[in-house]
Order: C-alpha cells, then structure tokens, then sequence
C-alpha cells in the first residue's frame, strides 16, 4: 500500500514540474528569463502546490483551504489544456509563426480560457438549479393522495460551501412548502466544526416542513454526528425505519463508507417494513439497486456521485454506478440520484450544475 502512496506522490510532483515548467515558459517570454524571477516563481508555485496540504497541518486554515481549492482547479484546467498547447506549439514549427510570439499568445489564450472556464465553473457550483420528477408509486395510501418532496444530497456544508449556501436552499425550501424534505447524505464535510462556527444548524432549523436525513462517507468526525444534525431541525435515521404520518414508509441506512462501518443488511431493516405502504429508501451511494428491488422498496433516494463534479468525471461515474444522475426505473423499483447541492475539493462544476430536486409524487394502483 506504501508502494502505491509513494507512486501517486511522485506523479503528483511529475505533474507539477511539468505545469510548472510550461508556465515558466511562457513567463519567461514575458518577463525573460531572470534567476531572481524564477526563483521565486517555483517558490510560489510549490507553496501553492502544497497549499491544499498545509490546510490540513494548519487545523483547517481557511486561508489554505481556499488556496488548495483554486489551486486544484487550476491544476485541473492546466492538465486538460497544456498538452493541447504544446501539440500547437510543436505544429507552429511547420507554419512562418516566429516562436516567441506564438508561445506568448497561445499562453493568453490558455489563461483567457482558465479564467472564463473557471467563472463559468463558479456559476454552475454556487447557482444550483431545480430539477424536477412526475414518480406515481403504485400503491394505496390513506389521506393525501399526492407529496411533494424536495431533497437535497451533499451539501458538504463547510469552508466552500458556508451559511449562503445555506440560506438559499432553505429559502428555496420554504417558499415551495413541500410535505417532506430528505437529505440523503454528505450534509458536512468532513468536519463539524465550520458547521456549527458558520451557524448552519441554525439555518436549517428555520425549515418549515418536515425534515429526514441519512449520513453520507463524508459525514465524519469525532463527535456524534446524530446528536448534533438531530439538533439542528433534522431527524437522522441510522440504519431505522419510521412510519410517516404521510402513510408512507422511511427507510435511511448508514452509508457504506469506509472500512469501519458496520451497518444493518437491508434485509434485516425490512423486516420491520409493511411493504403494502409505498418505502421510500435513504441510501447515499446508489448501489446496490437489485437488491432494494428484491426487498420490495419503491423509491430509493441518492446522492454521492456529484455526476463526476467536472468533465471528464461524469463518464467515469458512469461506468461505476448503474444510474449516476437522474432517473432509473429497474422493475419496481424507481431510483432517483441527485447530482448534489454542494462541491467537493473543487468549488466548481464543469459539464453538471449543483441542483435541488423536487418530487411530485402520486399514489395510483
């Protein structure tokens, strides 16, 4: 496994020395190629390499936490758009272009399209769109005939994504009035504390509807967990069940997680279950489909994939879950997976959007 870790860590400088290199290139047709410039250029640039590093060492340094985050993005861009500039530049070589000039604008051209990506990137992370699902669950149920439902899955609520985050989904929220609202997964991440400092549960209290939650990989720290979400205007299940005067049945599993999760078979849990009523299932991570469906769960709600995040990530999340994004219908089981309301190590998307999902469900035989 150590063999691995040293790998990764040798790519990763590989791959800074080549961005570091291409950018220095480029500089030095700019600024030429002066010791004292370059010196303090492969300074920074290392600094900024490791910044997302030093964030974790500095006890979660905002200040670093935020420089690891653009520096990420940049890296990101940089590694999709350099090796496109360097087959133009070694094609420049059968064209009259003098060099220099070809190198100096083909790097505008680069940080022209990195600053427009990014902004666009910013948008679709901190703009979230609404999405939308007709599901009718073919069984009967007593008093209200149709729920709307909104559901919200990983807001990483945290340094990136802070109390305006926040604030507009809950403002969202209630000027919808939905029956329920359901949180399956990733509402911090990974540490409670910008949680609680920035004010959150405070804000999610002032939902006025119900609301339900089940804990996502990146819902982790060395508190409970429970405690502290079922504090602030949210009712977690943790591998429960709970009958919902709505007459429908609510099912949240633990996630799947890391290695020291245990958590209930699924089976074992719908043993509880009065599987006449319509369940709806809480799972973060969309597997295991097949298996909802044998146990007789109509709606299984989910999150975690982010739909890649950025491009090209979506076709690898693809190829891991049977259904990433959207809508999924396996027999009689109806699956929805939410690309997620926040971001995760970078604050941008590129090829998804950040989204809150409303369900207008009906119950028709």
């Amino acid at each position: 496994m150590w063999a691995v870790g040293i790998g990764i860590i040798l790519l990763y400088n590989l791959l800074i020395f080549y961005v570091g290199y291409n950018i220095w290139v480029w500089l030095k047709h700019i600024s030429g190629d002066r010791k004292s410039i370059k010196i303090i250029f492969w300074v920074v640039l290392v600094i900024f390499a490791y910044s997302f590093v030093f964030s974790r060492w500095l006890d979660e340094s905002l200040f670093f936490t935020w420089l690891g985050a653009i520096w990420l993005s940049l890296f990101y861009f940089l590694i999709l758009l350099l090796p496109v500039a360097n087959i133009a530049v070694f094609l420049r070589r059968f064209t009259k272009v003098k060099k220099e000039k070809f190198v100096k604008w083909t790097g505008y051209s680069l940080l022209l399209i990195i600053v427009c990506s990014f902004l666009f990137g910013l948008f679709n992370a901190y703009s979230p769109s609404v999405k939308s699902y007709q599901i009718n669950i073919p069984k009967l149920v007593e008093g209200k005939q149709s729920l709307k439902i909104i559901m919200a899955s990983d807001m990483h609520f945290g340094d990136l994504s802070g109390s305006g985050q926040a604030k507009k989904l809950v403002e969202y929220i209630n000027s919808q009035q939905p029956d329920l609202v359901l949180f399956p997964g990733d509402i911090i991440d990974d540490d409670i504390t910008p949680f609680l400092e920035k004010g959150i549960p405070e804000i999610i209290k002032q939902i006025e509807s119900p609301v339900y939650a089940s804990l996502g990989n990146h819902d982790r720290d060395d508190v409970d967990l429970v405690k502290i979400f079922n504090n602030s205007g949210m009712k977690v299940l943790d591998d429960e069940v709970l009958n919902l005067p709505e007459g429908i049945v609510l099912v949240g599993r633990k996630d799947k997680g890391y290695q020291d999760v245990v958590r209930a078979e699924l089976s074992d849990l719908m043993k509880q279950v009065d599987v006449k009523k319509p369940v709806f299932l809480l799972e973060h991570q969309p597997y295991d489909l097949d298996i909802a469906e044998r146990n007789g769960v109509d709606l299984i709600l989910s999150g975690h994939t982010h739909r890649g995040q950025v491009a090209p990530g979506n076709l690898i999340t693809n190829m891991i879950f049977e259904n990433d994004w959207g809508y999924l219908k396996k027999g009689e089981l109806q699956s929805i997976v939410s690309s997620g309301y926040g971001v995760w190590g970078l604050p941008l998307r590129i090829g998804t959007r950040s989204e809150i999902v409303q369900m207008n469900i009906t119950f028709k035989p």
